[in-house]
């Protein structure tokens, strides 16, 4: 097959968990015989070509007053007014019209679209391609892609994202099939009405963890330590673990690894006890793994996945998990973490309580920890589920169009 798999960021640029998985899809699809292009968004104007790992990358500056990862802060009514450009963009369709001519792929994979707008599901559907949306957050309901507002999380849609939003649900019957990487993901969007006939599946996202030794018993020659790692912003609900590890960890530290704003970065820590609560920067997971003995993902509002809860697993950490989105779908309360809840703040204190008075719970949820995520590691597999969705979409584009198949399971 010829595939373009379509987002906004390609590496070297990595946002996050998408630009992780996409770039596991787009070489392994190369590694079994398919002919793959990724196209992206870049810093630059034009349409710049490049190789990376033998995949042949385009990059597309975006027609928009900016490109949202210069790290530069811009105002509110630029962000808007960006975002309203954002809704549907016509020079990027052009943009994209002019690559699918070029390389005239069979199917067109879109993963995120920030940047392109879903005016891309138009250019693909006017060039006669079949269309495969994978869903890695709320772009399609929420213009930040997150549902996130003044330390909640937004239960309803709100009237400006309505507005940024009003057409999307209609726009999305063009596409053919529809993936989400979490069962939660792929029914948010069908819940909300989106993607009425369209064939739906759920893919877990695969991660190349090694095999690695588990730790030895934790706090024999030091006190406990939680470890917090990935974006420092308000969703990630780090001044609530700030909070409750502070008032219920006995002796423990915490390790709070990742970047965000300075701003937001000095606020936090000006709420922790620099004695008990450590923030070590910018770190690579496996290493950060490897010094911890409890992973923390305490998320205020829903993960579409869960990226960092399923790496700590792999490295057999029990992982405190907020019970909202995909995270609930790796974390089994009692089995491999405990789950608490962002309604019920001492419930995160609570778990972290219990792990700090009872190691034979510690140790026994560590010991499952592996076991229990292991069929969702496998890149293998899901470039396996992957190839079958794009495959079947093949098949039946045109004949059976609308009716769904059982999504994918593990």
């Amino acid at each position: 097959m010829r595939v373009l798999l379509l987002n906004t960021l390609y590496a070297p640029h990595i946002g996050g968990g998408a630009e992780v998985m996409l770039q596991h899809m787009a070489e392994g699809l190369r590694a079994r015989g398919h002919e793959v292009r990724v196209l992206c968004t870049g810093p630059d104007s034009g349409l710049r070509r490049e190789t990376l790992n033998a995949v042949p990358v385009l990059r597309a500056g975006v027609r928009n007053l900016y490109w949202p990862f210069d790290d530069r802060s811009y105002g509110p009514l630029t962000r808007l007014a960006w975002h309203a450009l954002d809704r549907y963009n016509p020079g990027m369709r052009n943009v994209l019209a002019k690559v699918l001519r070029e390389v005239e792929p069979d199917v067109v994979v879109c993963h995120n679209l920030s940047g392109w707008s879903i005016s891309a599901w138009d250019a693909i559907r006017a060039a006669g391609l079949p269309i495969v949306q994978i869903l890695h957050d709320q772009y399609l309901t929420c213009p930040r892609g997150v549902r996130f507002h003044k330390g909640r999380h937004c239960e309803r849609q709100c009237a400006p994202c309505a507005l940024l939003r009003r057409s999307h649900a209609a726009a999305s019957r063009e596409v053919d099939a529809v993936v989400g990487v979490s069962r939660y993901q792929l029914n948010a969007l069908l819940d909300a009405g989106y993607f009425a006939g369209s064939q739906g599946h759920v893919v877990y996202n695969g991660t190349p963890v090694a095999e690695v030794a588990p730790a030895g018993a934790a706090g024999v020659r030091r006190p406990l330590r939680f470890g917090f790692i990935g974006a420092l912003t308000p969703n990630k609900g780090v001044e609530w673990l700030i909070e409750q590890f502070q008032a219920r960890a006995g002796d423990a530290s915490l390790l709070i690894a990742g970047r965000g704003e300075p701003d937001y970065v000095n606020q936090l820590k000006s709420l922790a006890d620099p004695q008990r609560v450590h923030f070590v920067g910018y770190r690579k997971a496996a290493e950060f793994f490897g010094e911890i003995d409890v992973a923390v993902v305490p998320s205020l509002s829903p993960e579409s996945f869960g990226l960092v809860a399923l790496e700590a697993c792999a490295h057999h950490l029990p992982v405190i998990a907020s019970g909202l989105g995909g995270l609930s779908e790796i974390v089994q309360d009692g089995v491999n973490g405990l789950l608490c809840s962002p309604g019920q703040p001492a419930s995160l204190g609570d778990a972290i309580a219990r792990l700090v008075q009872d190691p034979a719970l510690r140790q026994r949820l560590a010991g499952r920890a592996r076991e229990a995520v292991a069929p969702m590691l496998s890149v293998e597999r899901m470039l396996d589920e992957y190839e079958a969705i794009l495959r079947h979409t093949l098949l039946t584009r045109g004949v059976q169009h609308g009716t769904a198949i059982p999504v994918s399971t593990l």
